[in-house]
């Protein structure tokens, strides 16, 4: 039977086939096949089976995800029609395009404005327990009962300043999301202005000040050769007794040994700092770590971004930025080669 929309440029699912089953559902496989000559039913994660191979050769846009093969020059050699990769998640750099193919014969997208919300809540969500000392509380309680209420006034969210290390997309939307809790809103980025900053409700500060002056600190760098352990034994030192730091961002923005240093304290005391960590270096982290024994640090297996329910909106995302490439139309995650040496 004849294809009734010829013009319909081929596709390619490239991720695992259990993550194209959350971030794809039918609803989504069957709009991208209004779009695409594409099998919605097959997502290939290693290109060398006949079957991909030969998908691979005709594709002319390909939906990344978790579990995409490496699109390094040899995948690429084997897909001369491709012209955009659709990045169904955040970072695009671990998918291992050449940078010279970058904007010029391929053009790259990314959802990671999709994936932002739900890290940006859960990080609100962070700072408010944290605020509260629930995991410590909570961890007091489990191991020694119910104990009236803490006496210490450095328990509760009143009057707190948040310092947000990095305007990137989620830390702008961490800014905006603890604008109505009342928080003094601190923020370090070396790219922005203090006019932006100030549009953003919070005061541009350096780096080392925002750590002497926050009770909380949440992490929302890229890692990038420079910012590698930004977060070190020395600037850990500067927070104040009681302070809290959050990580949603990478692991590696903070050096791990000093941080158990920091929050372990002597035998028989908490440490003087706590921590909520969604991300480790190494990660994940080996059983039995300090990290999962100390009772004032939250460990999380790396949960805060797009996450069952929510893995359709990267679905969603990618499937828009689908019908706008084939339309001809501006996509709205397109990610510049430019732009690779200070993202995520």
């Amino acid at each position: 039977m004849l294809d009734p929309t010829p013009s319909r440029p081929h596709g390619l699912l490239a991720m695992h086939p259990d993550v194209a089953e959350g971030v794809l559902p039918a609803d989504l496989r069957a709009r991208l096949g209004s779009l695409l000559r594409i099998d919605p039913a097959l997502a290939f994660e290693d290109f060398d089976t006949p079957v991909a191979a030969s998908a691979l050769s005709r594709a002319e846009v390909l939906i990344s995800c978790w579990g995409c093969p490496p699109l390094d020059e040899d995948a690429l050699a084997r897909a001369p029609r491709l012209r955009a990769v659709i990045h169904a998640a955040g970072s695009v750099k671990g998918l291992g395009i050449p940078e010279d193919r970058w904007g010029r014969t391929l053009r790259v997208s990314s959802a990671a404005t999709a994936n932002a919300l739900p890290v940006a809540q859960y990080t609100l969500a962070a700072i408010l327990m944290a605020g509260k000392r629930s995991f410590g509380l909570a961890s007091t309680y489990r191991t020694d009962g119910f104990r009236a209420y803490p006496a210490s006034t450095d328990t509760g969210n009143t009057d707190r300043t948040v310092g947000v290390v990095g305007a990137s997309r989620i830390g702008r939307i961490v800014l905006e999301l603890l604008r109505p809790h009342g928080f003094r809103l601190l923020v370090a980025d070396p790219y922005l202005s203090a006019a932006e900053a100030h549009g953003l409700g919070a005061e541009l500060t350096e780096l080392d000040a925002l750590l002497t002056r926050s009770d909380i600190v949440t992490l929302h760098a890229p890692l990038l050769p420079g910012t590698h352990r930004l977060i070190d034994d020395r600037r850990l030192g500067l927070l104040r007794d009681g302070a809290v730091l959050v990580n949603t961002a990478r692991g590696e923005l903070v050096d791990t040994d000093a941080l158990v240093r920091h929050c372990a304290g002597y035998p028989g005391r908490t440490g003087r700092i706590d921590a909520v960590l969604d991300v480790t270096d190494p990660e994940p982290l080996p059983t039995g770590h300090d990290l999962f024994s100390l009772p004032n640090v939250f460990v999380t297996p790396h949960i805060a971004g797009a996450l069952g329910r929510e893995l359709r909106t990267l679905g969603t995302f990618a499937v828009d930025e689908v019908e706008r490439f084939v339309q001809g139309r501006p996509m709205r995650g397109e990610v510049a080669v430019d732009d690779l040496s200070s993202i995520a």
